[in-house]
């Protein structure tokens, strides 16, 4: 998924702040902060409508992120972020900034993301044996985000960026098919 140049921006900014070895603030804090901010924000349309209407002046925006910050107890760094987009009117874009923080966090920080689709729920020493598979096949440390597809057949499909390892049994018979066919 391609992420705007205003969210990406805003992401490595953020990222530039949390991920030195002396940061205040964990790289995870930051996330688990800023989603939990997104979260409130999702539940409450009149809040969400507050902070990105133009009607409303920026000081009160900023006095109403400052309360929900103190609720949620978001650190200073999180909380002047937020105060950055409520200043450049980027608010709206928060969902897709917190993606694509994530996506830079991982990137910078030597993770992988996997998306893993099984015929079936996979148990927890598959799902050790499957990741240890993949971060040998990619060299970094995967982060797996697991589910069930019930048009496979068994196995399972993996995508990492744009690379999908087809280990389905659905996928090895399209192999089988397309081989008996170059072969006729």
């Amino acid at each position: 998924m391609t992420h705007s140049a205003v969210a990406a921006r805003y992401a490595n900014a953020l990222a530039d702040v949390v991920t030195p070895s002396g940061s205040v603030l964990r790289p995870q804090d930051a996330v688990s902060e800023l989603k939990a901010f997104e979260s409130t924000l999702r539940d409450s349309p009149e809040l969400h409508n507050a902070l990105v209407t133009p009607a409303v002046p920026g000081s009160r925006k900023r006095a109403v992120v400052g309360r929900i910050a103190d609720i949620l107890k978001i650190s200073r760094i999180t909380r002047n972020f937020l105060y950055v987009l409520i200043d450049h009117r980027r608010i709206a874009s928060l969902p897709e900034i917190v993606q694509t923080f994530e996506t830079v966090l991982d990137e910078r920080l030597g993770f992988a993301r996997a998306d893993v689709a099984s015929a079936r729920e996979l148990t927890g020493e598959q799902r050790r044996r499957l990741d240890a598979r993949l971060e040998s096949l990619t060299g970094k440390r995967i982060r797996p985000r697991y589910s069930v597809d019930d048009s496979l057949i068994g196995g399972v499909v993996a995508r990492i960026g744009s690379t999908i390892y087809d280990g389905s049994v659905r996928g090895q018979l399209a192999s089988l098919s397309r081989r008996l066919a170059s072969e006729s």
